[in-house]
């Protein structure tokens, strides 16, 4: 099976497009049977996204809708969609149709070749200019952190195997980065040139607020920087040591030579800074072990919605429920009440010609 996982977030106006598209596009070039995971990472749009997802749902056999009990950010909307996938084949997409339908039988030929992981990447971007130095300050960053490899090229535009989504789903921490996590479970990646298409519709939810709060957890996968630290603290001690060196050699030549009120001050504020800086940085690391270890959930699960059923999630945190569930291999739970709700995928196989109902 395949499933195709797609965070959304204000997406009412695009979302039906989006898996329209990609279910014709997916029976044409004979990738069956499939699924549809949207995950609704609590859109602030007063429920339009909700129920245009569930109203896919309704329409369609093979679309499942995980929605959100807060909003969690696109790579742990993302892991949410995962942990409630079933298939052995999964693809990630974006719900604004710049990762277009057209464009999977690019990177399933590249798949074929026994790769585990395959992205699509764009030569020609139709982000803005600041979201692409976003972009290329994250793809440096990702090299130089955890060693991404410089001919890797990357897009939320990929195809990923079962295994690799069962190692990925044990990472429980709200710190999520999607390249960090299929960096650590292999190295058989490849990565294809495809077309990047205009969004359909709207602007972009990431802030600069957002781009910098994901770019700051690759920090979670590495810890380059605090050897950076480590490093730069005994570079400025060196220099402060071969300074007092020769503040003392001139001392002793030159007995009339002052020493500077000012120049004191100002070593005091640069090392100040650098101390606090670094400091800052320790405390980060501390500070995530922290809220990892106090079980900050990573996402909440509050309904899914399969084909008119909707099955309340009970303390569903980051996760753990559907992983119990895969463990045991059960797709149905029972509610409060004692009534048996379905929560797993829906049948993919589509009732009518067409997939509806």
């Amino acid at each position: 099976m395949y499933s195709i996982v797609i965070p959304c977030y204000k997406s009412s106006h695009t979302i039906r497009q989006v898996v329209e598209l990609t279910a014709e596009k997916m029976a044409e070039i004979g990738r069956t049977p499939f699924e549809f995971v949207l995950v609704d990472d609590y859109s602030p749009d007063g429920g339009e996204t909700v129920c245009e997802l569930r109203a896919l749902a309704d329409d369609y056999d093979f679309v499942k809708v995980v929605e959100l009990a807060m909003n969690s950010g696109q790579h742990n909307a993302i892991m949410a969609g995962l942990n409630y996938a079933e298939g052995d084949v999964l693809i990630g997409m974006d719900d604004d149709m710049q990762t277009h339908p057209s464009q999977l039988p690019i990177l399933f030929e590249e798949f074929d070749k026994g790769f585990d992981i395959v992205y699509g990447y764009y030569p020609e971007k139709k982000h803005s200019g600041f979201r692409n130095f976003g972009s290329w300050v994250n793809y440096m960053s990702v090299r130089i952190l955890i060693g991404k490899p410089k001919d890797m090229k990357t897009s939320s535009f990929w195809i990923i195997r079962g295994f690799v989504r069962n190692y990925i789903i044990q990472y429980k921490s709200r710190y999520t980065h999607l390249q960090g996590l299929f960096l650590r479970t292999t190295r058989n990646i490849s990565c294809v040139p495809i077309k990047h298409f205009d969004r359909a519709y709207g602007t972009s939810g990431y802030t600069l607020k957002k781009l910098l709060g994901l770019w700051s957890n690759i920090m979670g996968y590495s810890i380059v920087p605090l050897r950076i630290a480590t490093r730069f603290g005994a570079v400025i001690a060196a220099a402060g040591l071969i300074g007092a060196i020769v503040v003392f050699i001139r001392k002793l030549m030159l007995p009339s030579t002052a020493v500077g009120w000012s120049s004191m001050m100002c070593a005091i504020f640069f090392f100040s800074g650098v101390i606090m800086m670094f400091l800052g940085l320790i405390g980060e690391y501390i500070g995530r072990m922290f809220l990892t270890m106090s079980n900050n959930p990573q996402f909440v699960v509050r309904n899914i919605y399969t084909g008119g059923e909707v099955a309340a999630i009970k303390h569903d945190i980051g996760g753990a429920a559907a992983a119990e569930r895969a463990a045991d291999g059960s797709t149905n739970h029972t509610d409060d009440g004692g009534a048996e709700v379905t929560d797993g995928a829906a049948a993919v196989a589509p009732a009518g010609k067409d997939g509806r109902k």
